[in-house]
């Protein structure tokens, strides 16, 4: 009686206490067809699992079959993953973004499929709110807007048409803490159009001062904040570039300074990919496609300016998005092009990093999505 009665508050006291649960859900967004840039050799999106302890991945299966499904996205209540079908005009007459109801397994069971109103979507963004999703098509210079239902279905909401549309290269929307400014990172027309957002409406506006021009020739691609949101990075594709902008109080930006995303002595072909921020908000990391590596830079909290830390071969080739577990212990490298993942342990004091386990075999990966 008294073991019995011992077992059962033990066992009160950990759902109390809330026991922590041993692994996080990664989903890969992945090619699964030839194209001009990538032999995809994938059959969809794969799911797997991320040991918090050890930082392991396995083990992984295909999720959901979707052609070129290059980035997926888990909405913040996990209930849904919507993924971009990245397809050209040889393909289809648009490219399509499908939407995904999770499964408490963490399957995924097709609830809707939609145009994106141009070519190669690239990327997907939700709102602060989590009530409106937005598509970046790569060709076309579209952004489209989608409000999401209850069930996660998603439906048409507003079609934004940059400027210079032959040009232009939507490559990622990034919405504001706030939940009041949208900006665009617009690749072909080197710049970052800022918007008005109403989350009531719905409605994207463009402000007084549309927009923040970079360097001729940068392409900009994708845009990431510092913790408290006063200041914020571009990665810029086309130029191995990050540019540090002071934003303002209307959401507006001032260029704080740009530094290169490769070593100095490096002077090969090399295109830069993505960047993210550490979950203490204290560095900056990036990828490089031709360096094959991950560039690290310390963040100076108070003025913006990004100090470099080192460069670290990602043990694969053309290594894409890639993703930093929400403990900021482990950052996942995406190889596209070597089909693996590299695991690498992130020195927390420093922001140095370490290989850690063997890279883990994932065909044609692009996209890093970790659940927690």
């Amino acid at each position: 009686m008294l073991r019995s009665t011992f077992l059962f508050f033990m066992i009160l006291l950990l759902v109390g206490c809330g026991a922590k649960k041993p692994e996080n859900i990664v989903y890969f967004g992945t090619y699964t067809k030839k194209e001009g840039h990538v032999d995809g050799q994938a059959k969809g999106i794969f799911v797997g699992k991320q040991n918090l302890k050890n930082g392991s991945l396995t083990p992984l299966k295909t999720a959901a079959e979707v052609t070129n499904p290059s980035f997926v996205k888990v909405t913040e209540d996990g209930k849904n993953l919507y993924a971009v079908s990245e397809l050209g005009s040889s393909d289809a007459a648009t490219g399509f973004v499908y939407s995904f109801k999770r499964n408490p397994d963490n399957s995924l069971e097709e609830i809707g499929k939609l145009g994106t109103a141009g070519f190669a979507p690239c990327h997907i963004e939700t709102d602060q709110s989590g009530n409106y999703v937005f598509v970046s098509n790569y060709v076309g210079g579209v952004v489209m807007m989608y409000k999401r239902g209850e069930n996660g279905v998603l439906k048409k909401q507003q079609k934004i048409e940059l400027d210079n549309p032959e040009k232009a290269h939507a490559h990622s929307v990034t919405i504001a803490e706030d939940n009041k400014t949208a900006y665009i990172a617009d690749l072909g027309n080197d710049k970052i159009w800022i918007y008005n957002f109403d989350s009531e409406t719905g409605r994207l506006t463009p402000k007084e001062n549309a927009f923040v021009e970079l360097k001729k020739g940068a392409g900009p691609r994708h845009f990431v904040f510092s913790k408290d949101h006063a200041f914020a990075f571009s990665i810029n594709e086309l130029n191995s570039t990050i540019t540090s902008f002071k934003v303002e109080k209307d959401g507006d930006l001032s260029i704080i300074e740009t530094v290169s995303s490769l070593p100095i002595d490096f002077n090969k072909e090399s295109y830069a990919a993505d960047i993210h921020l550490h979950p203490t908000g204290d560095f900056i990391y990036a990828s490089n496609r031709g360096h094959n590596s991950i560039a690290a830079f310390k963040l100076n909290k108070k003025t913006g300016i990004l100090d470099e830390i080192g460069y670290y071969a990602t043990r694969g080739e053309t290594p894409r998005n890639f993703a930093i577990s929400p403990n900021g212990k482990y950052l996942y490298a995406a190889n596209q092009d070597s089909n693996s993942v590299t695991i690498f342990k992130i020195d927390e004091q420093t922001g140095e990093l370490e290989p850690h386990l063997l890279p883990v075999e994932v065909m044609t990966p692009v996209c890093i999505e970790i659940v927690p």
